[in-house]
């Protein structure tokens, strides 16, 4: 049985020379149908060299948007030009490993929509990194996380053989359907950049999907390549959880807590951008 066709949504706002890297790889693998890349604010030079590149490669199209859409919303835009009936979300810092859709489409060849599977994120030295695995979003797990006991990411446990069920994975480097991201109404675009992702798992467990950790997949992940100012990235970052926990909260006393406890979080994240 032929799997299905996938396309790739880069997002990419200042992200510099890997970008290149990110593009060649997906243009080289053969499990890659398309390329969109959605052009959310880069340097005149590197904008020019996203043309040529798209303009010599008949499965690229370069989308252009007036201003800094923001990452979920950019995403957004580009699944809405796909054609395909997967989607491949992953980071313009990110290169990935070949063989890897077979692996994604694999775990989720059994799934009903919505679904999402993601994969294992890699930094240089081979070592999983802070992200791909993470359990249920709480007060208690931001609050820890910020003060530097990590009760939340899943990057020092031990790691699954075989796919596995996943509160949240990474927006980073995941796979869908077309029919799961239009199920889901696609990223939230009250988020500007970080916490939508695990908005978007949260929202499709409670839909009745599955979000799953797929070992067998895997991308290199440079991070932090985009020439973006740090308290810039941890204030997009701190409107991301207050959003989040005021969306989710249940009840009066929730909300109180919630209230309560978004100052701290918000100065700790504010704090280490310093």
């Amino acid at each position: 049985m032929t799997a299905p066709a996938v396309t790739a949504i880069v997002v990419t706002y200042h992200t510099g020379p890997r970008l290149k890297e990110c593009l060649y790889a997906l243009c080289a693998d053969p499990e890659v149908a398309a390329t969109i890349i959605v052009n959310n604010g880069n340097p005149e030079v590197m904008t020019a060299w996203l043309t040529a590149f798209a303009s010599n490669q008949d499965q690229v199209s370069l989308l252009h948007t007036p201003e800094n859409l923001g990452f979920g919303r950019a995403v957004n835009f580009g699944a809405a030009s796909a054609s395909t009936s997967h989607l491949l979300i992953i980071n313009p810092d990110a290169v990935l490993r070949r063989g890897s859709i077979g692996s994604l489409q694999d775990a989720a060849s059994e799934l009903n929509a919505p679904w999402i599977v993601g994969g294992r994120i890699f930094n240089l030295k081979g070592r999983e990194e802070r992200g791909a695995r993470r359990r249920e979003l709480t007060l208690f797990r931001a609050m820890t996380r910020v003060i530097g006991w990590n009760t939340w990411t899943m990057e020092h446990d031990a790691a699954p053989t075989d796919p596995v069920d996943m509160p949240v994975v990474s927006g980073a480097f995941f796979l869908t359907s077309a029919e799961s991201f239009k199920a889901l109404g696609g990223f939230d675009e009250g988020y500007f950049l970080h916490v939508e992702d695990i908005d978007l798992c949260r929202r499709c467990r409670e839909m009745g999907g599955r979000v799953i950790y797929d070992p067998g997949a895997g991308a290199l992940h440079y991070g932090s390549t985009a020439a973006v100012d740090s308290k810039t990235v941890a204030r997009h970052k701190a409107d991301g959880l207050s959003r989040y926990f005021k969306t989710y909260a249940r009840g009066p006393l929730e909300r109180v807590l919630v209230m309560l406890a978004m100052p701290f979080i918000r100065a700790a994240v504010l704090f280490k951008a310093h």
